[in-house]
């Protein structure tokens, strides 16, 4: 397998870093940390490029929330000047993976995303008798460090840009925790290794994808599965044959084993396509297309946030517009005429 090397330079390149700053701000150019970094920015810049150069760059300290919705999870913070710093790694290396990536791998993509995923998924589901639907326990927090540097290693070469893949890594912070024993394991092996990766991160959304490309392609040339579809730790194999996904099931958690990981044991099943399968906020029937009641109630608890944000002052206009436009266009993915009458008819936004 071609390593690539010599990235370097193109990584710390001043317009790259600038460029980074200008995708890392994207709709957050009014937050106080960004317009302090921007108020000197060709300073930061330089001394982010600085500290690249010399190897002196550490990661600052992770902010940490929850988020209770759709389910709970820790998300972490990186400093902003951290996120510039993933963006100018990300626009070196992420075109040379992205090409080894199949293409029904929807997640954190240019040109895929969650709407291509849902109509991939359902022109799958409609044309297939069963489904083997799966999702991967504690996803995020149980990605293995070392597992990850190797994987990242089969690529790349290049010392330098390994070198601030290691520094990003290694700084990431606690995760929740997971206690798995796989084959050859001792008593402490699942606390003695490096596992987690912080959600809300540039890098760790990649790295997750990199991660699970090996099993993409496990998936599409060993069992030879010809309907397949991923989107994060999220992925579905449909079939006539329900052996064949059976089957399926039994080779897939072998080859996760190897990536320390296991599939959701409630989460994932394998049953006829005409019950139902949920994906990406919708619920997929054989003859439409509706929204899941629990996304439904959390988008109107949002709504209500935001008529109170607006009358305090808290949101402007542009703010509303673009959010129920996103969701509006979200939700015409669905057979949902008559839900979007009913929300939006009576919506009003009023100041106090």
């Amino acid at each position: 397998m071609k390593r690539s090397n010599n990235l370097w330079q193109q990584i710390i390149e001043f317009e790259n870093i600038l460029q980074a700053a200008r995708q890392a701000q994207r709709g957050k150019r009014f937050r106080d940390n960004v317009l302090a970094f921007n108020y000197n920015l060709e300073i930061e810049l330089a001394r982010i490029k600085k500290e690249l150069e010399t190897k002196t760059y550490h990661p600052g300290a992770y902010k940490t929330f929850e988020i209770m919705e759709p389910k709970r999870r820790m998300i972490s913070a990186a400093p902003y000047r951290d996120r510039v710093v993933h963006h100018a790694l990300c626009n070196i290396i992420v075109p040379i993976f992205d090409r080894t990536f199949i293409a029904d791998s929807y997640a954190n993509r240019v040109g895929f995303g969650t709407h291509k995923a849902l109509g991939r998924f359902i022109d799958f589901s409609r044309s297939s008798r069963y489904v083997l639907q799966c999702d991967i326990r504690k996803y995020f927090p149980s990605i293995d460090h070392e597992i990850l540097k190797t994987l990242l290693r089969r690529k790349l070469k290049c010392s330098d840009t390994l070198w601030l893949i290691d520094t990003i890594i290694d700084a990431s912070n606690e995760q929740q925790e997971v206690i798995d024993y796989f084959p050859g394991d001792d008593l402490l092996s699942p606390v003695q290794r490096r596992r987690g990766l912080p959600i809300g991160n540039l890098t760790s959304q990649f790295f997750a994808n990199v991660y699970l490309n090996g099993l993409d392609h496990f998936v599409k040339e060993q069992i030879k599965a010809k309907k397949y579809i991923r989107y994060v730790d999220d992925f579905a194999l449909f079939s006539d044959d329900w052996e064949f996904l059976a089957q399926a099931r039994i080779a897939i958690e072998n080859y996760l084993a190897s990536l320390r990981l296991k599939i959701h044991p409630v989460k994932s099943q394998l049953f006829e396509t005409k019950q139902g399968a949920n994906f990406l906020g919708f619920r997929i029937l054989t003859d439409r297309i509706r929204v899941r009641t629990e996304n439904l109630r959390r988008a109107r608890r949002r709504l209500r946030r935001m008529q109170r944000d607006f009358a305090q002052g808290k949101i402007g206009e542009p703010e509303i517009t673009q959010s129920i436009q996103s969701w509006v266009a979200h939700l015409k993915h669905g057979d949902t005429w008559q839900l979007r009458q009913q929300i939006f008819t009576n919506l009003v936004f009023t100041r106090r």
